[in-house]
């Protein structure tokens, strides 16, 4: 919300206090300024002339020599607006005035002519473009014809104003209006809110006569028409089109722009109908037909929903409810007689329309946050004012209405000693009284109990609790006494959940590799990329956002690995050739295809390197990432979390085919290891690539939470090294497994140090040799014990895996 301090002194008077210091007082009372600007830069010296001639320059076609008038004196002034005409009041900088960007004027020859000083467009004195009014775009300004002649310009275009920008929470819908900000700073300066006077001289007519109001919904619980005759469409008075641009609206026309100056006054959108476009003398207000088609006042076409509220000539849409009028009844410069609406609309079906068709608006902002329901009217008749006084318009008689809208007033009931108990004070009873006054607040008080009616004005007041905190605002944060906290306490600390992720990070930190933090939310098609198998058996497909911001942005992921990816592709062709990346995040599991719930937040995490793992230049010595450097990685990781995997060879899609594998904890499916497919490699630009992705959500339910400790064997251990013959489609891991079980509790460990296929072997053979370690801490092994196990080993894989011992 933007606050001019000129418009804000029309309803309450804030004597010499400067913008900043009023800024502070505001912020300190909970209502955060986030910045305070000047319409334009500080300018000097230009005052309103009068063109009193206006002829071609002698020496050019495309300038013309003024005479104008400033008061004083008589300028020559040499101008090349197009716009520029005799018995003009405009805005003219004297020679020795500083413009904007501390643009100097001085008299000057052009052409071979004098000219002594400039007449400014309103760029010129700093307002922004987008701001301007349409037909001074391309040229000077032009003042009312009653502007007094030599008058400061720049105090008349409101240039001195200095604009608050409020940065409100959704709470206070009052502070989005003028007048609930003068309520706000009228309490905190402790000084009397002037409201403005909605009093409007009627015709005899009757507006009854000329329409009719059916409301066949609950979502809008009261709908006023009124009716405007003989308007002439015109430039609104100067002093509004100020306090629109102050706002940050770009003035229209006066009817427009009196719509939109209620709307900022009062926090009450109205809507201007032509009257003789509008296609009947019927207003009927309706839920849309899903499919119906209307055309909003920006020229698009709409296609409705019966969630979507609508305001028909009793046919066909002309407006969206709360959100945008239709192109079929838009006021335009033959406008002769208006129908104005006051309405009440159902916030939630506001903000649903809002929504479904990306439609932002000030109005819909308003009523999505619940206006004043006392106020509705109120706003209709004070734009009727306006319309009478400066749009010469006509006002019939009487509002055509529905009215089942509540307009009564909550009660709260407060008692002194529970608030200062709470706030830890000590105000007395009249000080709260004093309080409740400044707030213009009601109140009955019978000993420490306050009765307080609260203004419809205030619709974020609904609670016991709302109402200490009004009371503390306006008594003043920094006046509460600073106290500590008493009874029993409790050391902060992380959670279990917590601890485990931050050591998962600092591991693979220490590990090497870098955090990264990417979107959640992807393409359609990156969201179908490497995503691990036991994820992929619980969804169909991947969410989609109802209303996306673009396409790359449009579906939840179901794996981290495709963004990480495009990040190392990124960075890639920047010449960062030796990339390790890891991230920790959720996925998105859902099974429905039509969405009911929220989806199923996973926690995993994933990783990808690429280049080198080991760079030693002096020694020459080189190490390229591989499927061994991942396997690595995430086996330090796990043995943190003192859990033990088992690696199955494994197809997936996006990866290599020979160089992939399932990762098991407890033959349950946790995630991959494996190098990107060269085909997806080269998509994203990148050499080889290795990844990995593990389900954290699992992998925390079943880690240990007591670390692993063993003492230090005092016995010797005995090794044994075996070769055996497999087919080459064995696995040298389920070899492996079956020789610790056939080895029985005295294998300590089993580790595969060669894998050989070539001569000596036949044809589809290959040897495994693996080294097998023998301990038993509690005693010293003999020689006859470990050979039974050896010859129970021998047996094993030959039953099993039809090896035999290489000779």
């Amino acid at each position: 919300m933007y606050v001019s301090l000129n418009w804000l002194k029309e309803y309450v008077d804030i004597g010499t206090i400067t913008p900043e210091e009023l800024a502070e007082k505001i912020t300190k009372s909970g209502i955060e300024v986030e910045g305070i600007e000047y319409v334009a830069e500080q300018s000097s010296n230009v005052v309103v002339g009068y063109v009193q001639e206006c002829e071609k320059h002698p020496n050019a076609d495309k300038l013309n020599l003024c005479q104008v008038d400033v008061g004083e004196e008589q300028l020559q002034i040499i101008c090349g607006a197009p716009n520029i005409a005799k018995g003009q009041k405009v805005a003219v900088a004297k020679p020795g005035a500083v413009l904007p960007g501390n643009f100097k004027i001085k008299k000057a020859k052009l052409r071979g002519v004098e000219s002594n000083g400039m007449i400014c467009s309103l760029q010129e004195l700093g307002i922004e473009e987008k701001f301007v009014p349409k037909e001074y775009a391309e040229g000077i300004f032009v003042f009312p014809e009653e502007t007094e002649v030599g008058a400061d310009a720049l105090a008349l275009l409101n240039l001195h104003d200095a604009i608050l920008e409020l940065g409100l929470t959704p709470n206070r819908s009052d502070a989005l209006s003028m007048l609930g900000v003068a309520y706000e700073v009228g309490a905190i300066l402790d000084v009397p809110v002037r409201l403005p006077k909605e009093e409007v001289n009627v015709s005899s007519e009757i507006a009854a006569d000329y329409v009719s109001v059916k409301v066949d919904t609950e979502l809008n619980p009261y709908y006023g028409a009124f009716v405007i005759k003989d308007i002439q469409i015109g430039p609104s008075p100067l002093w509004m089109r100020n306090y629109l641009i102050a706002a940050g609206i770009r003035p229209i026309n006066n009817v427009v722009d009196i719509t939109n100056y209620v709307l900022l006054e009062y926090g009450q959108p109205l809507h201007a109908f032509d009257y003789d476009q509008f296609g009947s003398n019927e207003i009927v207000v309706r839920r849309a037909k899903d499919g119906e088609q209307m055309v909003t006042l920006d020229g698009q076409e709409r296609t409705l929903k019966s969630s979507h509220l609508v305001i028909t000539n009793g046919t066909i849409p002309t407006a969206m409810a709360g959100v945008m009028g239709g192109a079929n009844s838009e006021v335009s410069n033959q406008t002769k007689t208006v129908l104005l609406e006051a309405a009440y609309f159902d916030p939630a079906a506001v903000r649903t329309a809002s929504k479904d068709h990306g439609l932002r608006s000030e109005s819909s902002s308003r009523f999505e946050k619940g206006v004043d329901p006392n106020r509705v009217k109120k706003a209709g008749q004070r734009a009727c004012q306006l319309l009478s006084q400066y749009a010469n318009g006509t006002v019939l008689s009487g509002v055509v209405e529905f009215d089942q809208l509540d307009k009564s007033a909550a009660t709260i009931e407060i008692d002194s000693t529970e608030v200062n108990n709470r706030l830890g004070t000590e105000i007395d009873n009249d000080e709260i009284g004093d309080i409740l006054r400044k707030l213009e607040f009601e109140f009955k008080q019978n000993g420490n109990l306050f009765s307080i009616t609260i203004p419809t004005r205030r619709q974020d007041i609904t609670i016991f609790e709302d109402m200490v905190e009004e009371i503390a605002r306006i008594f003043g944060y920094d006046n509460l006494p600073y106290t500590l906290p008493q009874g029993a306490s409790q050391a902060g600390g992380l959670t279990e959940r917590q601890q485990l992720k931050r050591d998962v990070k600092n591991y693979l930190q220490g590990a090497g590799l870098m955090e990264t933090i990417t979107y959640s939310l992807t393409s359609k098609e990156r969201a179908e990329l490497l995503i691990s198998p036991e994820v992929k058996g619980k969804v169909d497909s991947p969410v989609q956002l109802a209303m996306p911001m673009s396409e790359e942005h449009s579906t939840l992921r179901l794996s981290i690995l495709p963004e990480l990816l495009a990040s190392m592709s990124y960075n890639s062709a920047r010449k960062q050739t030796n990339i390790g990346y890891y991230e920790v995040g959720t996925v998105f599991l859902s099974d429905e295809t039509t969405i009911s719930k929220q989806p199923e937040e996973r926690l995993r995490v994933s990783g990808a390197l690429t280049g080198d793992w080991i760079t030693h230049p002096w020694q020459q010595e080189k190490k390229a990432v591989d499927f061994f450097v991942v396997k690595g990685i995430v086996e330090g990781l796990l043995e943190k979390l003192n859990l033990t995997a088992t690696y199955k060879q494994a197809k997936m899609d996006g990866l290599h085919p020979g160089r992939t594998a399932q990762i098991l904890i407890k033959d349950v499916a946790v995630g991959f290891i494996g190098q990107v497919h060269p085909s997806l490699q080269d998509s994203f630009d990148l050499k080889d690539t290795y990844v990995f992705d593990l389900d954290l959500e699992f992998i925390f339910t079943i880690h240990e939470n007591e670390p692993s400790f063993a003492k230090i064997p005092r016995y010797p251990s005995i090794s044994r090294d075996i070769a055996l013959v497999v087919d080459e489609h064995v696995h040298a891991g389920d070899v492996k497994a079956t020789i610790l079980k056939a080895g029985g509790e005295l294998i300590k460990e089993v580790q595969v140090f060669d894998v050989y296929q070539g001569e000596h072997l036949e044809t589809g053979k290959k040897s495994l040799a693996f080294n097998i370690l023998y301990l038993d801490p509690e005693r010293t092994l003999k020689d006859e014990e470990v050979e039974k196990s050896y010859q129970a080993i021998l047996d094993a894989v030959k039953k099993a895996h039809q090896a035999q011992l290489r000779a």
